[in-house]
Formats: C-alpha cells, structure tokens, sequence
C-alpha cells in the first residue's frame, strides 16, 4: 500500500497486510506521526470511507475494501530514524513464517531508548514484503529462535496457538550455584513495575501474574548449572525473575544478576547474558504441520561452556 500525500485524498485498496484489521488500528499504523485524537475525529466526522460508506473505529478490513482517506499532514521523518537493512540467519522460512536466529544485544523492535530493532531492519531489508510483524519477543540480551509472521493469518493464528498452550518454547541458562533437582516446576507470581529511573522490572509478588516455568538441569560443575527452561507462560522477564528469586542468577543478567560475579566472567570471557531460545515447537498456523525449530548455542556461549568443561578436567 502506497504511503498518504499531504495535499489530496488518497485511496487505499486493502490487501493481506490490512485484512481483518480493525480501521482504527489500521490508521495509526499508515498514519504515523499524526495524533491518535486526530485519527478518531476524522473517522467520528465520517471523513474516512470504505467503499463510499461511513465505518465506526471498531469496522474490521476485508480484502479488496477500498479507504478513502482524507488530505493529512504527516510528520516528516527525520534523519535520525535512518534504519540500516539488515537480514538475519534463517532457521525456516515459507511463504507465512520467518524464523531467524536472533544475536545477543540486538532489540527485537524500536522504543524505549533504542531507534530501532530487528523487525524494523528486516522491513528495510525486505522492502518487497507487505506484510512482516513480530509474533513474540526476546529480550535484548537473549539470543536465538525469533519468529515472525509474513501473513496476517499466520500472525493471528500462532497468537492464538500461544494462547491457547499450543507452543513448546525452550531456553538454555547459565545459573550461578549448583541446582539440585533433575526437574523442577516453579511457579511464582510476576509484578511488573518501573524503577524511579523510568527502568521496566519484574518481581515475585502474591499479587502478580501468574507464572509457570519447567527447569531441567542438564549439566553441573562446582560453581555453575546449565539448565533448559520450559516456559508455561510468557511473562516478561519470566526465567530471568524465577532464577534469581530461587537464588540461582543468570551468568551475566545485569538486571537481575550477581553484579560482582558479572565483572568477574566478562574477564573470563563472558561478556553477555547466558540466555538463549533454542528451540520452539508448534503446529503450523495455516497447515498445521508439525514444526520444531532450534537455533544453536552461539559461539561464545559454546567457548564459555568448553572453558567450564577444561577448567574441570
């Protein structure tokens, strides 16, 4: 779809990208830079049309729906929001879903101090595509298995596959400390609040989200664990919180580590957050064919877990 002139009307036909979507949400995403007030008067005042007819904010998109949009003054981009073209390594790829291997300090989208992230870099390496959106997120640090969805239908149907239970998401974690148990559930409620510094955290609170993770340990040394998180839920911050309210940090998490520890394995060679999303299973959102997707342990990770294995030895 074609961007808005700031002179005349402009028309729309709605392809994939648009369908389904309600008219309100359509409208704050091809009008950026333009108050949302300002997009709900023009919709009250009947300013925007679907095929000739006036719509409320709630009107979902069908294919083929043609927008009259009224003559709007866009907010210029700047030069500062220049976004660098950037594809990934690809762990599978069809026609509805991407699923690419996501590096360590890379943020999955734009905001919150960063300009931009790696959905918005693979929409300027794929001008192409019309349609690419973020099933879920990884934190900044963690790396590994990213989907996302180059089909509304797609993006729809894993959200509701997610919901519903229906997807296997697994992490590797470094802990600090020796774990005990073959396989243990944890369940503890998650708070999410700001730190006086406008800083996003999570705590244990009684009164949080329900949470529900499954660690299995996998292999131990005198001051190390390395554990697979099975997540039940999908909670921010969710293994990281679990971990460190049980005692047992994430090697290198500078929200919610041991920070002294921290300095000290940056000199050994750590120099991130031992997190990363190694594989997730689901049924295909539009085939339902069974997928498991992995991506593996990055290289430096490896090394640090073969200078574990030498310094035992």
């Amino acid at each position: 779809m074609n961007g808005l002139s700031k002179e005349s009307v402009t028309f729309l036909e709605v392809d994939e990208s648009g369908e389904t979507q309600r008219i309100d949400n359509f409208l704050f995403r091809h009008l950026k830079g333009v108050p949302k007030s300002h997009v709900y008067r023009i919709l009250r005042g009947g300013e925007v049309r679907v095929n000739k007819k006036r719509v409320d904010q709630t009107y979902r998109l069908k294919l083929g729906d043609l927008l009259r949009i009224p003559p709007i003054r866009v907010a210029e981009k700047t030069e500062a929001e220049f976004v660098p073209a950037v594809e990934f390594p690809i762990l599978y790829e069809d026609d509805a879903l991407l699923a690419i291997n996501k590096p360590s300090g890379t943020a999955v989208h734009g905001g919150s101090g960063v300009s931009f992230g790696v959905i918005e870099q693979l929409r300027r390496a794929r001008p192409q595509a019309k349609f690419l959106e973020l099933v879920h997120r990884l934190d900044r640090e963690t790396s590994g298995v990213l989907l996302v969805a180059k089909k509304r239908s797609a993006l729809t149907g894993m959200h509701e596959i997610m919901r519903e239970g229906n997807s296997d998401k697994r992490y590797y974690a470094l802990v600090l400390g020796q774990w005990k148990n073959t396989r243990q559930h944890v369940k503890l409620p998650l708070h999410k609040f700001d730190t006086p510094q406008g800083e996003k955290r999570v705590m244990v609170r009684e009164d949080g989200q329900q949470a529900h993770t499954i660690f299995s340990l996998q292999k131990s040394w005198s001051a190390f664990s390395l554990l697979e998180a099975e997540l039940k839920t999908g909670r921010t911050h969710q293994i990281r919180v679990h971990l460190s309210h049980l005692g047992f940090p994430i090697a290198g998490d500078d929200k919610y580590g041991d920070f002294a520890r921290n300095k000290t394995l940056m000199k050994q060679g750590l120099k991130r957050m031992f997190l990363h999303a190694h594989s997730i299973s689901f049924n295909h959102p539009l085939t339902g064919e069974p997928l498991q997707i992995t991506a593996p342990l990055p290289p430096e990770l490896e090394g640090f877990i073969a200078r574990l294995d030498a310094a035992a030895a």
